[in-house]
């Protein structure tokens, strides 16, 4: 255990899929480390492994799409953060559509923003996306249980973490 470790250890924070798109590639992956950190302008944070195959999209990308999703939605948190896009194209098994800046938006995710890349910040093993929200999903009638950390806390990762 790091000295990170108990404090982190009693969160159960809400998972996420990034989507990015730019020269005709397309890559997506679970992520957890994330958040709005600011309300004036808005702004959302998304951190993402620089051993993942998305982030060598991401780092190229202008946008990037960011889903929430259900707690039933494991099998798409199995797609995106299981597997990896060196070795299948998770986009044929997805229904999707393209966002601004061609980010692909995940047309079954509880909700999704659509965010331009402000700039990127270094912070170890991963690097932060700062996002400025350009077009979100429509709000639903309800707040469903999203899928969050202790679900998918057994996932083995596609690439290393």
């Amino acid at each position: 255990m790091t000295g990170l470790d108990a404090f982190t250890d009693i969160l159960d924070y809400p998972m996420y899929v990034v989507t990015a798109a730019v020269d005709g590639e397309q890559a997506g992956c679970l992520v957890g480390f994330a958040s709005q950190c600011s309300i004036e302008p808005p702004r959302f944070m998304v951190w993402i492994s620089t051993a993942n195959r998305t982030y060598r999209v991401a780092r190229r990308a202008s946008h990037l799409a960011v889903h929430i999703l259900r707690r039933d939605q494991g099998g798409m948190a199995e797609l995106f953060g299981g597997r990896t896009g060196d070795d299948i194209d998770k986009f044929a098994r997805v229904a999707w559509s393209p966002g601004q800046g061609g980010a692909p938006v995940l047309l079954d995710s509880c909700a999704w923003l659509v965010g331009r890349v402000e700039r990127r910040a270094k912070g170890g093993d991963h690097v932060g996306f700062l996002l400025t929200p350009v077009a979100q999903s429509p709000h639903g009638p309800a707040r469903p249980p999203l899928l969050r950390f202790s679900d998918v806390k057994g996932l083995s990762p596609g690439h290393p973490a």
